[in-house]
């Protein structure tokens, strides 16, 4: 009896409301299970690589695979301005357009990233990537064929993830991280084959960690567009109207100045870490971070939804249902403090059960990365739904003011205060964010923006 009354309270949590929060509540549940599953693999996959390679190793292809992770800065925010044309299209009921934006934006981002890929593999041949990073000269070849390796991937993979943009324009990100968790899942045992069968070798471990996820999203949406539920929107040559270019970069335009911003205030750290502290205190601060961005991870399952439902609603003038999501979504924030409280208290017991003694954390790092990522994720909310309206004229501006400042600062914060210094600059842009931002998005909501508020 007792049972069955718990099971009607949750169909009837997941039957409340408009289909827009009932879609909502859904892909957050499924993507909340999956994103659990996501972080025990990606928390296993530290110690186990640790003990494949070595920590200074590790550290080493953190750094590449970071610099790697640059590549989808040239996309010139292509993703994101897709995403929301898409998810507006389909607001609209206009299916046939959304075809052609899902169409246009596969030939473009291939045209585009194969010159990216072309340029970045003859610009390999003469970097030396042990002076660079300011490591042993026995490096040099190894370095070479896995920043080769992981650039053919990565390219191939940011044409294949138009799929699962689409699906989360679509209001279906659940779908789209049962691929994604699929994908990681199948690396890690990959990752657990070689540990048994082979050495210590990088170019393995960046085949493992970029191919398999890459082919695997491949496959699947392959097989995906031809289903019955996505035939309709599934790519073709015919499809393809350049002249949807303009308004696609437009939007997408903005973006692309936010993220390369943001490349120098949150990316460069490894590399700053590297070169003044050494590759093993990179080790510590990515292990650091793994561990409190589970946090993190968890509230942008949250808000992932609410990016395109945002979309939906701004295009309905649904203003109330946007007023209630953001007063719930403060309140969830508010939730952050009391669990990174937690993490912090239990973090030296957990590190230890996790990567044993191989790497020491300082508690010091750890109470840094728990305000740092207090900050993101207050950030992160209002980011989200205002990048919903395409509004992000502002959020522009605060990044680019910081990235012009970022660089000498980060390097300047880390020389003198260590490897806690690397957040100071990170975190007080996120703190300037989310207060522009929340003003931003009430002045929205309340019918009071004008002028920069409305760009």
């Amino acid at each position: 009896m007792k049972f069955q009354y718990i099971k009607d309270k949750v169909s009837a949590y997941f039957t409340k409301g408009n289909e827009r929060s009932v879609a909502v509540k859904k892909n957050i549940a499924v993507s909340l299970v999956l994103k659990c599953i996501s972080i025990l693999v990606s928390l296993q996959v530290v110690p186990l690589t640790i003990g494949y390679v070595n920590p200074t190793k590790y550290g080493i292809w953190l750094t590449l695979s970071s610099i790697i992770a640059w590549l989808s800065y040239f996309d010139l925010g292509f993703a994101h301005g897709f995403r929301n044309r898409f998810a507006e299209a389909k607001a609209k009921g206009d299916m046939k357009l959304a075809k052609e934006y899902v169409s246009t934006t596969y030939a473009v981002l291939f045209l585009l990233f194969s010159v990216i890929l072309l340029i970045t593999l003859v610009v390999n041949n003469y970097l030396d990537w042990s002076r660079i990073l300011n490591i042993n000269a026995v490096y040099k070849d190894e370095l070479s064929l896995v920043f080769g390796l992981l650039a053919c991937f990565f390219c191939l993979n940011i044409v294949a993830s138009v799929f699962t943009t689409m699906l989360t324009a679509a209001q279906k990100p659940a779908l789209a991280s049962l691929i994604q968790t699929g994908g990681q899942v199948l690396a890690f045992v990959c990752i657990y084959i070689l540990t048994k069968t082979t050495q210590g070798s990088l170019s393995a471990l960046a085949f493992a960690f970029s191919a398999i996820p890459c082919l695997f999203l491949l496959i699947v949406s392959i097989i995906v567009y031809q289903t019955k539920s996505y035939k309709d929107v599934a790519p073709s040559l015919y499809g393809i109207r350049f002249s949807l270019t303009r308004s696609i970069v437009g939007l997408g335009g903005q973006f692309f100045v936010i993220m390369v911003s943001m490349l120098f205030v949150f990316q460069f750290v490894n590399i700053i870490l590297s070169r003044l502290q050494g590759p093993e205190a990179v080790t510590q601060y990515n292990i650091t971070y793994k561990y409190f961005n589970v946090l993190n991870m968890i509230v942008n399952i949250v808000l992932n939804p609410f990016w395109s439902a945002f979309t939906d609603a701004y295009i309905k003038k649904d203003y109330d249902w946007m007023r209630s999501v953001l007063n719930k979504l403060e309140k969830m924030w508010l939730l952050c403090i009391p669990v990174l409280l937690l993490m912090l208290v239990s973090s030296n017991f957990l590190y230890k059960l996790w990567i044993g003694d191989s790497v020491i954390i300082s508690f010091s790092l750890s109470v840094c990365m728990a305000i740092y990522v207090l900050c993101q994720t207050g950030g992160n909310i209002y980011m989200y739904l205002i990048n919903g309206t395409s509004k992000v004229r502002l959020q522009l501006i605060v990044y680019l003011l910081f990235a012009l400042i970022s660089l000498p600062l980060i390097e300047y914060c880390c020389k003198y205060c260590g490897i806690e210094g690397v957040l100071i600059v990170p975190a007080v842009a996120f703190v300037l964010q989310a207060c522009i931002g929340r003003i931003q998005i009430l002045k929205m909501i309340n019918g009071t923006a004008k002028g920069i508020w409305l760009k």
